[in-house]
């Protein structure tokens, strides 16, 4: 009996050290496969995040639509360009460059150049088209202006000048769909469209509605410029009274890069705005030291805790010209750090 004992104390012993052994063995092994399972995907990772900066460095060259909030002091001038073509979205002040800008990037014709309202830190950049133009270094497809009633004496030259260069003129409201191609979000042909199948830019222009009678900041333009399932807001100067009717109009209003409003006005973003857009990414365009304190403290710690990371909140008065790309399958490409 004592024999058996101790035979049979051996067995249990020998199967607790063969379980031992086993759970040793699986735990390496998992602790090897999870291993090479981090690295590979740390190895994708890097992988995307290469084709992203080679995209960025690149350029778009066709595939894409880029997004450049220009560096133009105290104001507006976003600058569109998709498959070789471009359209700008305000101009900026008059004296802040804007022709030689756009000449640096290789810009030497603009399909449609859409002044959101008649001020002059948003209209009065197009008073610099008249040399360029008439000497045939530019060329400026249409002038798109919404149905802002202020006459003033931006509206008047902006309105003069394109007359005076033969530039056609059409007034946008809520409904109307601008595209990358003369305008028209769903033309194509030459050898330059878009493939078969290819996302195409679009821009839809959601305020002012039509006959509201609007002036000011209140008429400004706003529109959606979407590319492949990706959404970037353009506000202009919207004011808070606008933000809350706009959301009345498009209650499930939401976009991946912001233009944030008014240069950062305390007198427009809204933390209710700001929330529900819920933007990735979000770009003040404003003048280093301006006069109005633009952008107000208060709105950039919105800012910050709707989009969740401050350095996701952009300013051309710290950082110049900002560059997006969006691109199918990879979405908001944001510029480098």
């Amino acid at each position: 009996m004592m024999r058996e004992g101790i035979t049979l104390g051996v067995g249990m012993a020998d199967k607790k050290a063969w379980v031992s052994v086993y759970r040793g063995m699986s735990d390496s092994f998992f602790s090897v496969v999870g291993f090479w399972l981090r690295r590979i995907a740390a190895f994708l990772a890097l992988c995307a995040v290469f084709s992203a900066c080679m995209y960025a460095e690149e350029g778009s060259d066709g595939a894409g639509l880029r997004v450049s909030f220009l560096d133009v002091g105290q104001g507006l001038a976003v600058l569109l360009e998709e498959n070789g073509r471009y359209a700008l979205y305000d101009t900026g002040p008059d004296s802040a460059g804007l022709v030689d800008t756009l000449a640096s990037r290789g810009v030497r014709e603009l399909e449609w150049v859409l002044v959101s309202h008649a001020h002059r830190d948003h209209g009065g950049g197009f008073m610099e088209f008249a040399r360029a133009v008439e000497s045939g270094a530019l060329r400026v497809g249409r002038l798109y202006v919404g149905p802002d009633t202020y006459v003033g004496i931006v509206r008047d030259s902006v309105l003069r000048l394109a007359s005076r260069l033969k530039v056609p003129v059409d007034t946008v409201a809520r409904g109307d769909v601008l595209g990358m191609r003369g305008g028209d979000a769903y033309s194509g042909g030459g050898s330059d469209a878009a493939a078969p199948g290819a996302p195409v830019a679009r821009l839809d222009v959601l305020w002012p509605p039509k006959g509201e009678g609007l002036a000011e900041n209140a008429a400004s333009v706003v529109a959606l410029l979407e590319y492949a399932g990706y959404g970037v807001l353009l506000t202009a100067d919207l004011d808070s009274a606008g933000e809350r009717r706009l959301l009345e109009y498009s209650p499930s209003l939401r976009a991946d890069l912001l233009q944030v409003a008014h240069h950062g006005s305390a007198g427009s973003n809204t933390i209710a705005f700001l929330s529900k857009v819920a933007p990735r990414y979000a770009v003040v365009s404003v003048g280093a030291k301006n006069a109005y304190g633009h952008p107000a403290a208060p709105v950039m710690r919105k800012l910050a805790y709707v989009v969740g990371d401050s350095s996701a909140v952009y300013r051309t008065d710290r950082d110049g010209s900002v560059t997006f790309d969006l691109v199918e399958g990879a979405g908001v490409i944001s510029p480098a750090p």
